[in-house]
């Protein structure tokens, strides 16, 4: 892929890590001008210089954070016409044992955020009559997921139904809005949670690719190659689709 995003002005919420991080260096190679947002100003201006990124300090799961994120790239770079969701957040609960609190975390994080990120961007769009592109980074768990991630999956199978609802809402508009359910993938906060709820040592990755078709989890370079197409007018018209990035086959049964 070369050129593929060329003149486009592209937003990344929490492109400071994992997946964020690797569609911001895609998009960024095919020619975007590229903004990532993130929460530690440290961490988003050290990765916003390696990638060739500008920054914006936003925790999205403020509605005022989020929907000023995508006005401070508007006035940096005077439109934003294209957008990916990729901040989220993983931390455990059951249906037995999730507080009200962890549940509102995962949803201002994981659906709340995405959403008034969407509408500040679709708003610019419609402003211009321009065409725009939204990848919203949802997850394979939406479909059911694991019993330890149920506010997580509650949020996200959300997300899931408020990607086709958007996407058809704003098809006339030429805003075409797509969603990407991935599955389990080695980033560095995977690593991080591995170890923060499930007592992983250095050996968890090797083992977590054992037991997988493939033989190894999902990669970030992969993953980016895809959103940055899906972003792309390469893949034509396609709008209002969830796709299935795994390599679980869901509703397969041995």
């Amino acid at each position: 892929m070369t050129g593929l995003l060329d003149g486009q002005v592209v937003l990344v919420s929490g492109g400071t890590q994992g997946v964020g991080a690797g569609v911001a260096r895609a998009a960024v190679r095919e020619s975007a001008t590229v903004a990532i947002t993130g929460r530690r100003d440290e961490l988003g201006a050290k990765v916003a210089a390696d990638v060739g990124a500008f920054f914006v300090r936003a925790d999205v799961a403020d509605v005022a954070q989020a929907q000023a994120s995508v006005a401070a790239v508007i006035a940096e770079f005077g439109r934003v016409d294209a957008v990916v969701n990729s901040a989220g957040l993983t931390d455990r609960g059951t249906l037995l044992d999730t507080t009200p609190e962890l549940f509102d975390r995962h949803v201002a994080v994981n659906l709340r955020a995405p959403f008034f990120v969407m509408q500040a961007a679709v708003r610019d769009m419609l402003a211009r009559r321009a065409p725009g592109s939204i990848v919203n980074i949802i997850s394979s768990s939406e479909l059911g997921g694991q019993s330890y991630l149920a506010p997580y999956v509650a949020a996200k199978a959300g997300l899931a139904g408020l990607t086709r609802n958007a996407a058809h809402a704003h098809r006339f508009d030429r805003i075409r809005i797509n969603g990407l359910d991935i599955g389990w993938t080695a980033t560095e906060g995977e690593d991080a949670t591995q170890r923060a709820f499930h007592d992983a040592d250095d050996t968890w990755l090797d083992q977590a690719s054992a037991r997988v078709p493939m033989g190894r989890l999902g990669q970030v370079d992969e993953i980016a190659d895809f959103v940055v197409f899906l972003l792309s007018a390469r893949s034509g018209v396609v709008t209002g689709s969830v796709i299935d990035w795994d390599q679980n086959v869901f509703g397969g049964l041995d």
